[in-house]
């Protein structure tokens, strides 16, 4: 380690075009010994430095795949603890803001699950009749705990494979921590809504009876994303009004209602993929994060294709925003150094199960 540690105090009144050069001359540097890590919702300042872009496990199995030593992850936390968990044990993770986290992932924490399976168990034996499966997007502890109760870790874009893997090992699924996606995808099984019920973790028994538990097949932990809470079916409606052609594409983090009234709902890499194949021409109206969605547009305009953002109110991923050129140039400069700042670790143990019920998931892709 370097005797002197650069502080962070130092770079947080340099602007961004000093930081660009900063990063650029520190990556040069360290060569192939470092690979930056860029997702979708970046904000562009950042994830034009990205050796490598796309959603949190597209770019954790390109780190894991890379002969990088260091693995700068410009995300949020649990993203940073996937890389842990999947990539080598000579590799190291930083994220360059440790306050950039996930409010979706918060709002599902470790004892507040096992209390909820200590109540199930009131009712019905869980691990007999309950799988437990929880969205990428939530902390490595509750992927520990899927992996410690024979459960399994799902992306947008495979939660039916996932969900179809569950109801043949249980009959029943508690899924976390995102109530929408569990309900896109159940609903478009043809699971009725009445057999998805909300579980509250701020009531006892989740706000539920023994009879709602009973009879339902989902029971969907009250979780969801700040920015996708944001759009609403009536936001459709008003655009379609004014543009009647507009083909409409959303992520199934989005409410129920927007789904139901979109043409496609997908993972964003599926917006991506559907947006940039479809015929020039076309008017779109994505229902997903911002930086994402003007990337987007900026794209696919030279093909005569209109981008439109579907909420009215600007609502990007404000704490991935939090990641900055100033701290991307700060923790590569002091790697310059031979300092390692913020470094992501999983505990052995949580690392251990968590891989497991990644791995369950990694082989049904």
């Amino acid at each position: 380690m370097s005797a002197v540690l650069n502080a962070i105090q130092d770079y947080s009144l340099l602007d961004d075009s000093e930081c660009d050069q900063r990063i650029i001359a520190a990556k040069k540097k360290l060569g192939d010994r470092c690979v930056i890590l860029g997702h979708h919702y970046q904000r562009d300042e950042v994830f034009k430095h990205a050796d490598f872009s796309g959603d949190s496990l597209k770019l954790s199995k390109h780190a894991a795949d890379s002969k990088a030593e260091y693995i700068i992850f410009c995300g949020v936390h649990f993203m940073a603890e996937v890389s842990v968990i999947l990539s080598r044990p000579d590799q190291v993770t930083i994220l360059p803001d440790l306050a950039a986290g996930c409010s979706m992932a918060d709002m599902a924490n470790l004892t507040n699950v096992e209390r909820s399976w200590k109540e199930l168990n009131s009712v019905l034996n869980a691990d007999e009749h309950v799988t437990p499966v929880t969205y990428i997007n939530s902390a490595a502890d509750l992927k520990a705990f899927c992996g410690r109760h024979e459960g399994i870790v799902c992306t947008s874009s495979n939660a039916k494979q996932v969900l179809d893997w569950c109801f043949e090992k249980r009959e029943k699924i508690l899924f976390f921590p995102d109530e929408h996606l569990g309900r896109n995808t159940g609903y478009r099984m043809g699971i009725p809504l009445d057999q998805m019920v909300v579980w509250d973790f701020h009531q006892p028994m989740g706000g539920l009876s023994k009879a709602q538990i009973q009879n339902a097949k989902m029971i969907l932990w009250k979780g969801f994303c700040s920015v996708h809470q944001m759009f609403q079916a009536n936001q459709i409606d008003d655009f379609k009004k004014k543009y009647p052609e507009t083909l409409v594409i959303a992520h199934p983090e989005a409410n129920f209602e927007v789904c139901e009234k979109a043409d496609y709902v997908g993972s964003t890499e599926m917006i991506l993929k559907t947006v940039r194949e479809a015929k020039p021409n076309t008017r779109w109206l994505v229902a997903t994060e911002l930086n994402l969605v003007n990337r987007l547009k900026e794209e696919v305009k030279g093909q005569n294709k209109d981008v439109h953002f579907m909420s009215p109110t600007v609502c990007m991923c404000s704490t991935m925003f939090r990641t900055d050129p100033q701290h991307l140039a700060w923790v590569l400069e002091n790697l310059v150094e031979g300092n390692v700042v913020n470094q992501i670790q999983v505990a052995d143990d949580d690392k251990l199960m968590a891989k497991k019920a990644l791995e369950s998931m990694l082989g049904l892709l």
